[in-house]
């Protein structure tokens, strides 16, 4: 057993993949901000080029700095290797280009981060591929969905915004009944409260720019795999090589030498330096980020002026349940939405705020809000709106690490300006 398999996941944050023997003592490893790497003979890059020897070429190929990041996170959730990507956006796509093409189905909670929904709603439509839609939580209806052409079933562990959760090892067992992976967007919950892999999920995928990173001060992605699915090859024939090539990992392998290299999405070495520092403190942030979360779901729950509050941690909440046992009492995420009584109103109250962040990003070691219905859902109609659950009388809010008692008397006063 490797010492990344011993530690506690709070020590595993800071220590697994460190190895300061190779970087002159270094605590942290360097940023090679290189776009290639120079070899002393021609027989050498040749045989790095043809997979005999392992050694650096190009960036958009692989990145020492990158590397390290990669093998942190693939510790953190459990999996046998990662493929760190430019964005999370870029996680997701390439993900799905791996595993489906033109003519082919994937299954997906509509519980999205808006633009995953854009891009199975809109754009896979235009290569061919078929995105179907379904209740998130509703799992008979992912049943009823999957057809012979289906490769593959798509969710998140919280929905953003919805604020829903589905029953993972539930959906796990439904797509291997029908011999197809799961694909779990972990973002909201990060591996320090949920690991999808240990719960069944065959593919793990984040954003790193939210809590990974938790300053807002890069942009990236990260796709994990567990080395579990079999990928059949009567189902799945185009993955032969990548069987051949890396039997322990045969997803990983194709999409990074089919998707990844091919659509240059690959993560800036100086991004992965700043996930790095990040990642040292995910537990901690973790643990007060959902702290204060619960706390002030508390709180405007029982405002006169919140019409409701949606968070799993609250009793009132449909996916509490479920969210209880999944995530075993260790808390429910830190992001809720909650209602006032009109656009106005919410204007009104971010107008006010002097201590969050108005801005459009989560997972921030600061308090962020956001009014999603005039934002990032400003150009979907009112019915996909409604369908969607983003009410104009929505804010959504990214709790943060300060204090929770200035947290709340900065809602209190904003709520007192509406």
């Amino acid at each position: 057993m490797s010492r990344d398999n011993m530690w506690m996941f709070d020590t595993k944050v800071i220590h697994a993949s460190q190895t300061p023997e190779e970087w002159q003592s270094g605590s942290l490893p360097p940023i090679y901000q290189t776009a290639s790497h120079k070899f002393d003979t021609a027989q050498e890059l040749s045989e790095v080029f043809a997979g005999k020897e392992a050694g650096y070429i190009y960036l958009r190929l692989r990145n020492p700095t990158n590397d390290v990041l990669e093998r942190k996170i693939a510790a953190l959730e459990g999996g046998v290797g990662a493929v760190a990507t430019s964005s999370g956006m870029a996680a997701v796509t390439d993900t799905v280009m791996a595993i489906a093409g033109a003519g082919d189905e994937i299954v997906s909670g509509n519980s999205l981060f808006m633009s995953t929904y854009l891009l199975f709603a809109n754009v896979l439509p235009r290569f061919g591929l078929t995105a179907k839609l379904v209740e998130t939580v509703e799992l008979a209806q992912y049943e009823q969905a999957i057809t012979e052409k289906t490769k593959l079933i798509f969710v998140e562990t919280i929905g953003n915004p919805k604020m829903d959760v589905p029953d993972i090892a539930e959906l796990a067992r439904i797509a291997h009944l029908h011999s197809i992976p799961l694909v779990v967007d972990n973002t909201l919950a990060s591996p320090y409260l949920f690991r999808p892999i240990e719960h069944g999920a065959d593919i793990v995928v984040h954003s790193l720019t939210k809590f990974f990173n938790g300053h807002g001060s890069a942009v990236g992605g990260v796709i994990i795999d567990s080395g579990n699915f079999p990928w059949p090859l009567e189902k799945y024939p185009d993955f032969k090589l990548s069987a051949e090539k890396r039997p322990d990992a045969p997803f990983l392998d194709k999409v990074w030498r089919e998707i990844h290299i091919n659509f240059g999405t690959t993560l800036a070495p100086f991004h992965s330096f700043l996930t790095i520092i990040g990642l040292d403190t995910l537990a901690l942030r973790m643990a007060r980020h959902m702290s204060n979360t619960q706390k002030l779901a508390e709180y405007l729950a029982s405002h006169k002026k919140v019409r409701w509050v949606n968070f799993p941690g609250l009793p009132a909440s449909p996916s509490h349940e479920i969210a209880q046992r999944q995530f075993v009492g260790k808390g429910y995420g830190a992001l809720l939405t909650f209602g006032l009584a009109d656009q106005e109103a919410c204007f009104k109250f971010i107008d006010s705020v002097k201590l969050a962040y108005h801005l459009a990003n989560l997972g921030d070691s600061k308090t962020l809000v956001i009014h999603p219905y005039s934002s990032q859902y400003v150009s979907f109609t009112d019915e996909k709106r409604e369908e969607l659950s983003i009410p104009a009388e929505m804010i959504r809010v990214s709790v943060g690490i300060e204090h929770p008692d200035d947290i709340i008397a900065d809602f209190e006063q904003a709520l007192e300006a509406t």
